[in-house]
């Protein structure tokens, strides 16, 4: 008896065919957004900036001061009324490094969920396009710091605040929001949990020995900044 001749389904091979196709683009798909979500941010390319530890350096002295600061905390707002003037000083004269590190761990506490992150990231935005004018923005930035649990500033007005520092070519950068992640990633690595944070000679120390230990570097009164924490 003859056994009958059973012709391919060409309709079911083109459609299991088309379903593998969509599979390994899906597959595609989700292992290059979870790289994107896990790739280290841009860093900014300026000679002020180290891109390992994100610190934005200012003079050249032997004893170096770190400082990590949140643009929406205000005790770290506190700190620089008290202190920032003569860092900035003892800096511009080399008589220290002064390492400045904008974090973002206060998002939470704007509206806009984001603020602490686009702070950070103008920073570097500006640090990248106008480094000397570095300082004046950072404080300009905390001369006008937004309250807590409200919208911070927006991309326009630190943008605006970077034109009137000198630092206008920094505005796309900043709406671009380009070191944004930098900035994010930098605030982990460095494990910054509360602010300010201040190191000295690689020394993390806690906020109430602040002014003894500035005093032995700056010598003379160094303030009376809060012993607090922003977070």
């Amino acid at each position: 008896m003859a056994v009958a001749n059973k012709s391919t389904n060409w309709f079911v091979v083109g459609v299991s065919a088309a379903v593998v196709v969509v599979l390994v683009g899906l597959i595609g798909l989700v292992w290059f957004m979870n790289n994107q979500a896990t790739a280290p941010g841009a860093a900014p390319k300026s000679d002020i900036v180290n891109t390992e530890t994100g610190a934005i350096s200012f003079g050249s002295g032997d004893d170096e001061i770190d400082t990590y600061f949140d643009f929406m905390c205000p005790i770290c707002g506190q700190f620089e009324d008290a202190y920032g003037e003569q860092l900035q000083t003892a800096a511009a004269n080399d008589e220290i490094t002064l390492n400045i590190h904008p974090v973002s761990i206060l998002n939470r506490l704007s509206t806009t969920g984001d603020f602490s992150s686009r702070a950070a990231g103008a920073m570097y935005c500006v640090a990248e396009e106008a480094p000397d004018a570095t300082l004046d923005y950072f404080n300009l930035i905390f001369a006008n710091q937004p309250a807590e649990n409200s919208a911070g500033l927006s991309d326009a007005e630190m943008s605006a605040f970077a034109e009137q520092v000198g630092a206008g070519a920094a505005a796309d950068c900043i709406a671009d929001g380009t070191y944004t992640k930098f900035a994010d990633d930098q605030t982990k690595s460095q494990n910054i949990t509360g602010t300010p944070t201040v190191e000295v000679n690689g020394t993390r120390i806690e906020n109430a020995d602040i002014a003894t230990e500035f005093a032995k570097i700056l010598g003379g009164a160094s303030g009376t900044g809060s012993d607090g924490s922003g977070e």
